[in-house]
């Protein structure tokens, strides 16, 4: 006997392509609003480009997390929802294949992406985002390009003001230079010059060298008449700011990795103020990737319509199902960091109470015959969209008369 028959095969087929649309849309939504805040913030703290992909690749792990259940329930749910508005699910049924047998496939697809979301949530998104923060701390300091903006006069350590009219080529040609120097002997140097191009300086890595290209320099001096040179070439050095090395991974509970929060979380050394939030996080990531098992059979027991109907109620509140539970979830982490609750029933419980719902659900869709999960909510779905469909028509009915009425 086969393992996989030509129904498994089907149903995978049926079930990743909606898993993997979904997984991608939801992904790119949170990446795309994440991405517009950064340009935002990168252009006032006057850094790079470049350096918002860096940042956005740190938070690929953290939103897949959250993307990954989202399209597999949506993937089964589609799939199985497919099956019964085309009566496909009747036939299978009507030939001894229950829905326990139809979950074969799915649940193997579970197991794999409960695995790949233990890994992101217990390793990768600690890492990627410690590096994202760490990236953000170097860009407010000023050490990844951002302290001299274009159109603006930078002051370097209150001794050096610059400005720089225009920028090109990702900022290696400068024109419109402006520069204005002082010392402790009361010097002061006013150069300018039509061309320039940061260098980097071979004998120091805090200091960087501004070629500048036909330009004049100008010295004034205390009593003395100023001074005045014309160059064609000349090397300013600028020293960079002094940044304070960043703090070691583990500031907060977020970054560390599972078997951290296992050993720190319940050692008897530390307080109970700094233990309650590593256990807290410690839960909630368990809790989170624990409740994808559950998934297949929430997206059966909203799949399935009333007969002669092509509802989407059950893929609506399938979606509003999952994020109120996350919601639930961050809810219960926070109080639990804060020491109110014990973590385990903040997180466990409302896990058991949405399980025993889940199961619930899944009962009356699979063994009940003609049972519905959602029976209630479906017949009031569709009163009401009966009844707005009414209204709509009498409002065109009515609007049509008016028009008639005004061309007589």
């Amino acid at each position: 006997m086969k393992f996989f028959t030509d129904i498994d095969r089907y149903i995978l087929r049926l079930t990743l392509v909606p898993m993997l649309s979904v997984f991608v849309i939801a992904a790119s939504l949170l990446l795309l609003d994440k991405m517009l805040r950064l340009f935002d913030f990168v252009a006032v703290e006057g850094g790079p480009v470049s350096i918002v992909f860096k940042m956005l690749a740190n938070l690929i792990p953290e939103y897949a997390s959250l993307a990954i259940p989202l399209g597999l329930m949506l993937g089964i749910l589609l799939a199985f929802r497919r099956l019964a508005t085309s009566s496909e699910l009747d036939v299978m049924r009507a030939v001894g294949l229950g829905y326990t047998r139809l979950l074969r496939i799915p649940y193997m697809i579970t197991l794999v992406l409960a695995a790949l979301n233990l890994l992101i949530v217990g390793y990768l998104s600690p890492l990627s985002r410690y590096y994202y923060e760490q990236m953000e701390y170097q860009l407010r300091q000023g050490a990844l390009g951002a302290s001299i903006k274009v159109g603006e006069f930078t002051t370097l350590k209150d001794r050096m003001a610059l400005y720089i009219d225009k920028s090109r080529d990702d900022g290696r040609e400068l024109s419109g230079i402006f520069a204005r120097i002082s010392n402790d002997k009361g010097q002061v140097l006013s150069i300018s010059a039509h061309e320039g191009q940061f260098m980097a300086s071979a004998e120091s890595r805090d200091t960087v060298i501004l070629r500048l290209t036909d330009g004049v320099i100008i010295q004034e001096t205390r009593n003395e008449n100023p001074r005045v040179l014309s160059f064609s070439q000349h090397d300013l050095p600028i020293d960079l700011p002094k940044i304070e090395a960043f703090r070691a991974r583990g500031g907060k509970e977020r970054e560390y990795v599972l078997p951290e929060l296992l050993r720190i979380g319940w050692s008897d050394d530390l307080p109970k103020d700094v233990r309650d939030p590593i256990r807290a996080s410690f839960n909630y990531r368990l809790v989170e990737v624990v409740m994808m098992l559950l998934l297949p059979l929430l997206a059966v027991s909203l799949a399935i319509p009333p007969k002669r109907s092509t509802s989407a109620l059950g893929v609506f509140l399938s979606i509003v199902m999952v994020v109120a539970y996350h919601k639930v979830n961050q809810y219960g982490e926070d109080v639990a960091a804060l020491g109110r609750i014990d973590p385990v029933i903040a997180l466990w419980g409302p896990f058991m109470l949405f399980a025993a719902l889940i199961l619930w659900m899944y009962y009356r869709v699979a063994f009940v015959p003609g049972g519905q999960a959602i029976g209630a909510l479906e017949a009031v779905f569709a009163k009401l969209t009966h009844r707005l469909k009414t209204l709509s028509r009498k409002y065109r009915q009515t609007h049509q008369a008016r028009q008639a009425g005004d061309a007589a």
